[in-house]
């Protein structure tokens, strides 16, 4: 007889659903209690925004937020580490979703700023390829999207939101919903490229019509340097 923990039939069961969620929640927690790691700062973006786009892209606009992006990931490092209270930086930790584009940027701004990077990344049809600069000790592969999305709120500080498509949006209005019904801790939220971001939404449209309040647009930051991100959050980071 198959013993109910071993039976891998069973695991992968809808009737298990329920301790596969579990597993997605408790591995993380555990293995980042481990390697001692207190917080982070998410960063959100494109997995579609790569270095080598070239002229007529359609892309090609947006290049520079992977530069940008490696930048900003590489000088919170740095102040990341002068604030750890350890060797091995555990405070501030830069955290994306692992994939390609603008995830690829900041775990690469973090390692070639000598610092540790967490991924969690998830299973998809097409383009969430593991990227090369991830460390594979705080690497997670989630099925479940809400699980991604719950670790990322768990260990947030701040969250830097880059240019980006269905998938940085869904993240970015959870975030969002979860800090004005006072549903998640207020953290700083940076919208990174103004002029994407004033083009992309009308958010003085949704004060107008009364669907959020005056005071929401003071939920995020406008940025469009990577000196400017570091010193908000700086300022607005609670150690």
């Amino acid at each position: 007889m198959i013993e109910p923990h071993k039976n891998q039939e069973f695991l992968f069961s809808n009737e298990a659903r329920s301790l596969r969620i579990l597993g997605e929640y408790i591995y993380p927690k555990t293995v980042l209690e481990k390697q001692n790691i207190q917080d982070a700062i998410v960063i959100f973006g494109s997995a579609r925004i790569h270095p080598d786009a070239k002229e007529g892209e359609q892309v090609y606009p947006l290049t520079k937020y992977y530069t940008e992006t490696v930048k900003v990931a590489g000088l919170l490092t740095k102040w990341a580490k002068s604030i750890s209270k350890t060797e091995v930086q555990d405070r501030l930790v830069i955290c994306t979703g692992g994939g390609p584009g603008i995830m690829e940027a900041g775990n690469r701004g973090a390692r070639e700023a000598g610092g540790r990077s967490i991924a969690l990344n998830i299973r998809l049809p097409a383009e969430q390829e593991s990227n090369p600069y991830v460390d594979n000790s705080l690497s997670f592969t989630f099925h479940y999207f809400f699980m991604r999305k719950l670790w990322f709120m768990q260990v947030a500080r701040a969250l830097i939101v880059m240019p980006g498509g269905f998938g940085t949006m869904d993240e970015l209005f959870e975030i969002l919903t979860l800090i004005q019904t006072q549903k998640s801790t207020r953290v700083p939220v940076v919208l990174y490229g103004k002029e994407f971001w004033h083009k992309l939404i009308n958010f003085p449209l949704l004060v107008e019509y009364g669907l959020i309040s005056k005071e929401d647009l003071e939920l995020f930051h406008f940025s469009d340097s990577p000196e400017d991100t570091l010193e908000h959050l700086q300022k607005n980071i609670p150690l």
